[in-house]
């Protein structure tokens, strides 16, 4: 109803001759759109062509419920005109119930219209609802329906001026006949009266040859703007697959991406058409135009050549002889020619290989890697309108890797998978090849070299430029643009709307450039893949990017709601935690990420030194594995000296939720049931040790190292004793005798080495 309502305002503005054409009186007059103006525009038209047959039950069904509104609307009407014109006017519109795709075809063609003449008028004339001016703006998977819309306007002036051109020339025809038939009877009668007649028709025909003439050059020069509007509307329509491919690509670190390509498909069936159309009214014109008919050639070509892409990516990160699985799409399905099933290939290439194809256009002659399963044939549903070829069992089985410069690793190596196929348009004679890469992948041999492998992944998703040359990826960037990606890639990891706070961030920048003293802005400074993974971070034997992994799988797998809650601090400095609990009365503490080991949350807290003053003590991180064999907030619940959460909220208050019920009833097997419960330092008694588990863990030579936490690990000087854990009969999780944890001398005897050195 709003396009109805704004052409309203319109009408006063345009010639009646305009609104006449816009509106035929005798296929759908005025009064159908001004009666049905809210129906009409509720109803889906713009997917209706003529070619499209299946559409006949839809459009068909469509055609009598406007009859139908009509006839009822007539019967309403106490006016007696208006009863009439109604039901003449429905009886009328019986003669499209053998043509309804005719139909529906019209209606579409007039809303377009409508759309055209609103989208040139003034804003001060009527409230038109402004186009964006960019199309970076536009949702990337959106058409532009003004581009669309002058487009189909063009063809029709094209196919209107053919059809009166066609007419002059009959009308044409038959003056010269008459003209003839004229001098015929002068020769035979010898009248005088008839030379006025003979004159008459010779006037005629040289008004109709002049028309003639100068309808061609209109039709010429119509052909040629319907062109150049086709070329510009298909250019547009590239430059959106492009930015769907590109939002493809950045979604890997996190950002929005809308993977629905139906709008798109839409887009480019509705292009091949108007270029068929262009096509052939180039045809009829009866001399040959090469220019506009190569144009339309090479449009034609690289339309079919750009609507093949990858729907669903295939991993970016693959293990040999491991299953995965890629879609690929080819977005004018519909026109393929039936016969023939069309397969599609897939073969994987190297960076080298991507970059020959982007220039040549031409397939690689090298074969670098064996790929099971890599044929699939493209397939049609009817219900999703979509024709895809889906690779479900694919497989790398073996690779030939390029020769690595320096100290580059394997995992630094970019390859990609090629999908080709050839395949034939209906109303084509010629066959094209059609080829899409995905986008860069890396393959690995075992799954420790994930972490490395999707460092790189991460890298060359967030800095590559949009048109690059495949794989080309920047060596440095300015720590802003890395600290952006961290930040959204942690965010759709853990699957939070909580993201990391500029404390967080600092303290990153302070990690990465090892300057854990320095408070300026790091913003500019300009940071490099070495030092996001290549080199180890200093007095550790793991790189950035493994250690901020490591805190993101253990924040996605057991810490997010803590996360999401704002419970956990999260990446902070020594020096500033120091500073924010230095101030804060005793038992308040914080939950920080570790910054000695991959994937650990330790609790720093304030507790009272022995000469009456206050120490920051740090708890032995809690890993994965301490947080699977008991959760975060019972572990908080059961050390009892740390009591708030920093600033000043009380534990049982923010984590009481998190806690589970240990009342367990005992099991039926004979057995007295247990429980675990965390003791540390000071709650032990008679030993310092924290234990945080009974299952023994295998850990990181830092954990056991006195320097690294010396406040959470010794309190006073070490005698040894027995082991303080805290054993209830209330919990199956242990069965059988009670007796000492596994391992446990083990660490003892750590421990003490660890002293005399």
């Amino acid at each position: 109803m709003a396009q109805w309502a704004q052409m309203n305002q319109l009408f006063r503005y345009l010639p009646t001759q305009t609104v006449t054409d816009l509106y035929p009186p005798t296929t759908f007059p005025i009064e159908v759109r001004y009666f049905l103006a809210e129906w009409i525009e509720e109803q889906r038209w713009e997917d209706f062509e003529l070619e499209k047959l299946e559409q006949e039950v839809q459009a068909k069904d469509l055609l009598e419920k406007i009859i139908s509104i009509l006839q009822s609307l007539a019967h309403q009407k106490p006016n007696v005109v208006e009863k009439m014109r109604l039901m003449h006017i429905s009886r009328n519109m019986t003669m499209f119930q053998q043509q309804p795709l005719q139909f529906g075809v019209l209606v579409r063609d007039i809303l377009r219209k409508e759309r055209v003449l609103l989208s040139k008028a003034s804003p001060q004339l009527v409230n038109v609802p402004q186009f964006p001016q960019s199309p970076s703006s536009e949702p990337v998977s959106a058409p532009n329906m003004r581009d669309v819309d002058h487009l189909v306007l063009k063809v029709l002036e094209v196919q209107d001026c053919r059809q009166k051109m066609h007419q002059f020339q009959e009308d044409l025809n038959l003056e010269r006949q008459n003209f003839e038939f004229s001098q015929g009877s002068i020769q035979q009668n010898g009248l005088d009266q008839q030379n006025t007649e003979l004159q008459k028709h010779q006037n005629k025909i040289q008004q109709l040859e002049y028309s003639v003439k100068t309808m061609a050059k209109n039709r010429f020069q119509l052909l040629q703007g319907a062109v150049d509007c086709l070329d510009q509307c298909q250019s547009h329509l590239i430059s959106r697959l492009k930015a769907w491919r590109w939002e493809q690509h950045q979604s890997t670190i996190g950002h929005a991406f809308e993977d629905n390509l139906g709008p798109l498909q839409t887009w480019c069936e509705q292009l091949i058409g108007v270029n068929g159309k262009l096509r052939q009214e180039v045809m009829l014109v009866g001399e040959p135009i090469p220019e506009l008919h190569e144009r339309l050639g090479q449009l034609l070509q690289a339309l079919i050549q750009s609507s093949l892409m990858v729907d669903k990516q295939p991993p970016q990160v693959i293990k040999t002889q491991s299953k995965f699985s890629t879609t690929v799409r080819y977005l004018l399905g519909e026109k393929v020619a039936p016969g023939k099933p069309v397969v599609v290939k897939a073969q994987i290439i190297t960076e080298n290989q991507a970059k020959s194809l982007g220039q040549l256009g031409s397939m690689p002659s090298e074969n670098v890697g064996e790929l099971i399963n890599n044929t699939a044939i493209l397939e049609h549903n009817t219900t999703s309108k979509s024709t895809c070829a889906t690779f479900r069992n694919m497989s790398i089985k073996k690779i030939k890797r390029a020769d690595r410069k320096g100290s580059e690793s394997v995992t630094e190596e970019k390859f990609a998978l090629l999908f080709s196929s050839e395949i034939t348009i209906t109303g084509c004679d010629t066959p094209y090849r059609i080829q899409m890469i995905s986008l860069p992948v890396v393959v690995i041999v075992h799954g420790s070299q994930d972490s490395n492998a999707l460092a790189t992944i991460i890298w060359d998703c967030a800095f590559s430029e949009p048109d690059r040359i495949p794989f080309i990826v920047p060596e440095r960037v300015p720590w802003k643009l890395m600290c952006m990606t961290l930040n959204c890639k942690f965010m759709a990891e853990v699957q939070t709307q909580h993201c990391l706070d500029q404390y967080n961030q600092h303290f990153l920048a302070q990690k990465i450039f090892d300057k854990p003293d320095i408070s300026e802005d790091f913003s500019n400074m300009m940071v490099t893949w070495a030092q996001f993974n290549k080199e180890v971070l200093p007095g550790r034997p793991f790189t950035f990017w493994q250690w901020f992994e490591g805190v993101m799988e253990l924040t996605k797998k057991h810490l997010k709601t803590y996360w999401s809650d704002g419970l956990i601090f999260g990446f902070i400095g020594k020096q500033h935690l120091h500073l924010i609990l230095k101030e804060r009365p005793n038992g308040t503490f914080l939950l920080r990420f570790s910054d000695s080991e991959i994937g650990g949350i330790t609790i720093a807290y304030v507790a009272a030194s022995e000469n009456g003053g206050q120490k920051i003590q740090n708890i032995q991180p809690f890993t994965k594995r301490d947080l699977e064999i008991r959760c975060l907030g019972d572990r908080i619940r059961d050390i009892e000296h740390i009591t708030s959460l920093y600033p000043d909220y009380l534990k049982h208050d923010v984590f009481r939720k998190y806690y589970t019920d240990d009342s367990l009833p005992s099991p039926n097997r004979g057995y007295i049931g247990v429980t675990l419960q965390t003791k540390v330092g000071v709650e032990a008694g008679s030993a310092s040790l924290n234990v945080s588990s009974m299952t023994p863990r295998s850990e990181t030579p830092q954990d056991h190292n006195p320097s690294v936490y010396p406040q959470q690990q010794f309190q006073q000087p070490f005698t040894p004793g027995p082991v303080s854990v805290e054993f209830n009969n209330t919990s199956p999780l242990f069965t059988g005798d009670v007796g000492q944890p596994q391992n446990m001398d083990m660490e003892i005897e750590d421990i003490l080495k660890s002293l005399e050195d």
